[in-house]
């Protein structure tokens, strides 16, 4: 494997991993990943090719039905994942460091998102002492045994706003499963995750068992389509997810779909603001809000409705914008792409037009002459029926709306398309639980917020299918035999 790296940049890699080695690409499009800080390239990656995807999904077929990983034990397996999790470990400050240039995000989130990354391969490596493979099981008439074997071969397609964490969440499930794996990072932050490749690569796991192709959507669409995969993980958007879900159907093959989210934060009357406030606001704008279960839609009791918003306004108003390489104190970077952040500003400007109220933000940073920068946002006076209550905006904004009883709270929660996470705040535990039970989404918090990666995670209706994490994160990538007798 070569790369190149000079100072301030990321490195820059020449080749591909294919089937757990490095190669070089087919062809010779390279992908140019830009600062979203300082709008300077920072280095470059191979753009990989159908004829690459066609070569890491040949290798891994090859693996999967030559048997020599499908064939290991569960505890072989865990030695792996740990291993994995050890190498990422030496290199964390390495990838933490790259995906914070490549996102433009403050070092605190960056290592954060690294350290969960590396306790995925680590807890999915415990599951594997207790997962039952095998079971006995009777009926009336009869027994027999189940069996749990692996799906086979796995495409794993993920975004760019989380890389490593969310490659990790679908590698290690289908590691753990017994899958060979091709992996399509997103082009926009590609690094990291080639640095993760490294750490694999240490391991010595079996020829063919794991590829990672970073690419455009082109090669994604490519890579769910190919005969030989037989499942499909996928995290992006609600759209994208439908185009997968339609390109697997053809063929049957397996699919678990991580989608959007337009999750609601629900205060109740008795709530203590100075308790909400931190938790709601991360969960709200953390990351610049580049987060699918971001909890953008606060509902506030009408009769606190001005306090809270002032309360939020006032909160949102500290939080101090730029790039966090020059400024430690820096909270909310930049967003992703020039398209996001033209994105973002016109949701804006669209929520505005609907009748809603900018009560802090609302546009470009005035000490921000580059980079693609948008002022965390509140919007107020909004009605749930606005698409900026709707759509996912994918970006610092969050919208505030009234309601009048908690059936009320819990309607405006549950009308939307989504369902992935949520929060209910109250001084009354048990009633924000009972709260809680009610809302249709994935997963919930009671009097915090935030998302956990290692149980059961992902979305009801529009926001996908499937579960990452835990047991139920482990499943998708199994099939089912009864032998009887």
């Amino acid at each position: 494997m070569t790369a190149t790296q000079t100072p301030g940049s990321l490195r820059s890699f020449d080749q591909l991993f294919v089937g757990g080695r490095w190669v070089a690409p087919a062809g010779d499009a390279r992908i140019d990943i830009v600062s979203p800080t300082t709008e300077e390239l920072l280095g470059s990656v191979p753009d990989a090719t159908d004829a690459d995807v066609d070569a890491a999904v040949a290798a891994a077929r090859a693996a999967f039905d030559k048997g020599e990983w499908s064939s290991t034990t569960p505890a072989e397996r865990a030695v792996f994942l740990n291993r994995i999790a050890d190498e990422m470990e030496k290199r964390l400050p390495e990838m933490a460091g790259a995906f914070a240039l490549e996102l433009g995000a403050p070092d605190a989130v960056a290592t954060r998102f690294h350290q969960i990354a590396i306790e995925v391969w680590r807890r999915n490596a415990a599951l594997l002492s207790t997962f039952e493979f095998s079971e006995a099981t009777e009926w009336g008439e009869g027994s027999g045994t189940l069996f749990r074997e692996p799906v086979g071969v796995v495409a794993a397609v993920s975004p760019w706003n989380g890389p490593v964490v969310l490659n990790s969440l679908k590698i290690s499930a289908a590691l753990a499963a017994g899958c060979t794996v091709v992996a399509k990072p997103a082009p926009e932050a590609p690094v990291s995750v080639m640095i993760m490749a490294e750490a694999i690569e240490a391991v010595g796991l079996p020829e063919g068992v794991v590829s990672i192709l970073p690419g455009g959507r082109e090669v994604g669409e490519y890579l769910v389509t190919r005969p030989d995969i037989d499942k499909v993980s996928f995290t992006g958007s609600t759209g994208a997810g439908k185009a997968v879900m339609a390109a697997a159907a053809d063929r049957i093959a397996r699919v678990t779909l991580e989608l959007g989210g337009k999750s609601a934060g629900i205060i109740l009357e008795d709530a203590d603001l100075s308790e909400v406030l931190p938790t709601l606001l991360a969960a709200g704008v953390g990351h610049s809000g580049q987060v699918c279960a971001a909890i953008t839609r606060v509902l506030a009791p009408r009769s606190r409705y001005d306090e809270i918003c002032g309360a939020l306004a006032a909160a949102i108003g500290t939080l101090k914008v730029g790039d966090p390489r020059v400024d430690p104190e820096v909270a909310i970077g930049p967003l992703v792409a020039q398209r996001q952040q033209k994105r973002v500003l016109d949701y804006i400007e669209l929520g505005v037009q609907e009748g809603a109220r900018v009560a802090v933000g609302g546009g470009v940073p005035k000490d921000q002459d580059r980079g693609w920068f948008v002022e965390p946002t509140l919007l107020v006076d909004v009605d749930n029926s606005m698409r900026v209550a709707r759509e996912e905006i994918f970006g610092p904004v969050i919208v505030v709306i009234p309601y009048t009883d908690v059936d009320d709270a819990v309607a405006i929660a549950n009308d939307s398309e989504y369902g992935l996470s949520g929060a209910v705040y109250s001084a009354d535990h048990a009633a924000a639980s009972a709260v809680a039970r009610r809302i249709r989404t994935g997963q919930i918090n009671v009097n915090t917020a935030g998302v956990c990666l290692y149980a059961p995670f992902g979305g009801f209706r529009q926001s996908g299918m499937g579960r990452e994490g835990g047991n139920d994160g482990l499943l998708p990538y199994l099939e089912t035999k009864l032998i009887i007798g």
